[in-house]
């Protein structure tokens, strides 16, 4: 089983940027498929984005297209979340998540079996 930590949230005003990182150890990282949730207050967690196990392919939702860039350092065991013209909607809990099924782009939770703790991103207006 791979662990995962997320690292990088913090309190932004819109329209900066953030970059999350998500360290992974355990199982050797290029068998997963990575991936990017959110959660705020009040909500579901819903799919952000997500690559494939060498980065060959990326998936975004449509809230984040444009401005999100999901990349990976298998040398690193890391997944990044590189954040661009934040919105105070983008405001809740990270998670990375870490996948072995190959319909991982639908961005459907439950095809994640490994999950980060979580970290906070907070965008003021």
């Amino acid at each position: 089983q791979v662990q995962l930590v997320e690292s990088g949230g913090g309190l932004v005003q819109a329209g900066n940027f953030l970059r999350l990182s998500c360290a992974a150890s355990g199982r050797p990282f290029s068998t997963y498929y990575m991936g990017w949730f959110r959660q705020a207050p009040g909500k579901e967690r819903e799919f952000v984005a997500a690559i494939s196990r060498y980065a060959g392919s990326t998936y975004y939702a449509d809230s984040v297209k444009g401005r999100f860039t999901i990349s990976r350092d298998n040398a690193k065991n890391t997944v990044y979340l590189q954040m661009n013209s934040l919105k105070p909607e983008d405001t809740a809990v990270y998670y990375c998540a870490a996948s072995t099924s190959g319909n991982y782009y639908y961005g459907t939770a439950r095809d994640f079996g490994a999950w980060g703790q979580g970290t906070q991103v907070t965008v003021s207006s």
